[in-house]
């Protein structure tokens, strides 16, 4: 199973285009400083404006780059169950080890509809699934009840859970228990969710902070608890800054500043706003990301 620090990575353009290069580069980064997981095409990766072939292209150089060094999920979701299929079986056929889906957006199926979706998808594929909740972006929220009827498929393995309630990860941690895996998707709940038994974060901070993301989720699979809250709090005003507005914009203007990519954006993301610009700047500073 999937445990640790897996980075929610960015997808770097010039001039429009997907910068392969710099994606190689950032892959390497990410290896050489403890990143256990590599994620890409999720919402991190602006995959809503990628092409099919991008996304598809995308996710083939990762696994290429990365070579078998660690796993890579790939973000494959859709509102279109077809779509999301296609996509997921594109990912295995690739050689991805696993694929995150987000529940269909827009669309605000019912909690039978989610149940369906998922499983439709997992029924095609062999490789293992993992479940983005986050109604914040979908519109929809996934009950625990839900996951622990999808826990029962063979390779629906995890969730990452972006609700941003501790409450819900309890519930689902405590109904599903060993069957589902679940990761922290809110940065500053890693600590609290590992704590709880949860195995890992797919993380946005770990773009600009992987070993220190790294060392948090290896404390906490240690039951290094000291070790874990004394990292969790030194990431807490860096996340903060990371969210100052819609994700990616401010963790790609991060990586930009530390000389990682272009820092490019595809509409309707535009530039960081200068007083926000700054606050980021100060965070990185403060945390030793910047000189």
């Amino acid at each position: 199973m999937f445990t640790g620090s897996m980075v929610a990575l960015v997808t770097p353009f010039n001039n429009g285009q997907v910068d392969w290069q710099t994606l190689e580069a950032l892959v390497e980064f990410h290896i050489r400083n403890g990143t256990q997981g590599i994620v890409p095409c999720g919402t991190t990766g602006e995959s809503a404006t990628l092409s099919h072939q991008e996304h598809d292209d995308v996710i083939r150089a990762v696994i290429r780059a990365v070579h078998k060094r660690v796993p890579v999920i790939a973000g494959t979701g859709s509102n279109s169950t077809d779509e999301a299929v296609r996509l997921t079986r594109e990912a295995e056929k690739s050689g991805a080890d696993g694929a995150l889906l987000i529940s269909p957006y827009y669309n605000r199926p019912t909690q039978e509809g989610i149940y369906q979706h998922y499983k439709k998808v997992a029924s095609e594929v062999g490789i293992p699934i993992i479940i983005y909740n986050i109604p914040g972006r979908t519109g929809s929220k996934i009950e625990p009840e839900t996951l622990a009827r999808l826990a029962e498929i063979s390779n629906v393995a995890g969730v990452k859970e972006a609700t941003g309630s501790v409450d819900q990860a309890i519930d689902v941690i405590r109904l599903c228990g060993d069957r589902l895996a679940v990761y922290s998707g809110e940065d500053s709940l890693i600590y609290s969710l590992m704590a709880l038994g949860g195995k890992g974060v797919i993380s946005t901070v770990a773009n600009v902070a992987p070993k220190e993301t790294a060392q948090l989720t290896e404390a906490c699979l240690k039951g290094n608890w000291e070790k874990g809250r004394e990292i969790q709090f030194k990431l807490i005003p860096l996340i903060r800054s990371l969210f100052l507005e819609t994700n990616p914009i401010p963790v790609k203007t991060a990586l930009s500043l530390m000389g990682k990519c272009s820092g490019e954006l595809r509409l309707p993301m535009t530039p960081m706003a200068e007083g926000n610009l700054t606050k980021l700047s100060q965070a990185m500073r403060e945390f030793g990301l910047l000189h």
